[in-house]
């Protein structure tokens, strides 16, 4: 465990009824409503039980509190290693976050410490001044729900400009990249922020007024062969993917996964990364889609070898 338990949720929790109670404010409904918001279902259970039966000592049968003070819970040494080593990545940097406190603390890890085999190497230019501040201006923008004016380059090299309502960043890991949605006057664009040259922020914009197109979500079903540790690295892999796991057997897995149909490239790519271990069994779209790159490819080998 990278974080020491005594500043998990029990911790997190006890500390916000002890802050109820030395305001002079704790019930019994507002401890669950603070157990129900910052803990785990059971724990309405066992926290209250604990707190009224003294097994803590923290509060009287009268639900009072010794404690003068509202808990802090500060950082650890090694909290703070990790946080100033995040910060060290320059995409996080992009947010210009607040960093007071973390001046004279060493790193956890360095930036080179590890090395990504599944990521296309010509991501964004992250450390590239006038990218920096094309990317803030465009946050600006979507927070402040304001026009913006951009300048940039078409995939063939082309020069535009647009006039749009920014609504949404979203980030490629697998091609380490920046894309802005937006709405123009007709038509919805999708803009890589590399290719951008200049922003300009323009007047408000009424968000009612604008109709952000829905996610077109798909649910694929896979059967995980839990071998060479492919639980562990299939589920961190997919982690930012809403899913249910189900354990069909010893070693036998059902992966359930929503997917935004735009995603489905990108999606195919990482199921088939994984090979043998990793079976889809739904939709048969999909399985159609991976029969179709798996021809291509084999293909493409053989007309390779020949040559």
């Amino acid at each position: 465990m990278l974080f020491s338990e005594i500043y998990g949720s029990y911790f997190n929790v006890v500390a916000a009824i002890l802050s109820e109670a030395s305001a002079g404010c704790l019930t019994d409904k507002r401890m669950t409503e603070l157990i129900q918001d910052k803990a785990f279902a059971e724990s309405s259970l066992s926290i209250p039980a604990a707190l009224k039966k003294e097994a803590w000592p923290l509060l009287d049968r009268d639900q009072n509190t010794v404690i003068q003070h509202s808990p802090t819970m500060p950082l650890t040494e090694l909290q703070k290693r990790w946080l100033k080593a995040l910060l060290q990545d320059p995409r996080i940097a992009l947010f210009n976050p607040d960093t007071t406190g973390l001046e004279d603390v060493e790193p956890l890890y360095k930036p080179g410490t590890f090395v990504l085999f599944d990521q296309y190497s010509d991501g964004d230019p992250y450390e590239d001044e006038n990218y920096i501040a094309c990317f803030r201006t465009v946050l600006q923008s979507i927070r402040e729900k304001r026009m913006l004016r951009i300048r940039f380059r078409g995939h063939t090299g082309i020069r535009h400009s647009l006039v749009c309502m920014p609504y949404r960043l979203e980030y490629s890991s697998k091609d380490d990249k920046f894309r802005l949605q937006s709405r123009g006057k007709r038509n919805m664009h999708i803009i890589n922020l590399a290719r951008v040259r200049s922003c300009e922020l323009l007047e408000e914009y009424e968000a009612d007024s604008m109709q952000i197109p829905q996610e077109r979500m798909c649910e694929l079903t896979m059967l995980l062969h839990d071998e060479r540790n492919a639980l562990e690295r299939v589920l961190l892999h997919f982690s930012h993917f809403e899913k249910e796991t189900l354990k069909l057997d010893h070693r036998l897995y059902q992966i359930k996964l929503r997917y935004d149909k735009d995603d489905e490239t990108e999606l195919l790519i990482r199921v088939l990364s994984f090979g043998p271990v990793l079976e889809v069994v739904a939709p048969d779209a999909f399985i159609t889609l991976i029969k179709e790159r798996l021809f291509k490819q084999a293909a493409f080998v053989a007309d390779h070898s020949e040559d």
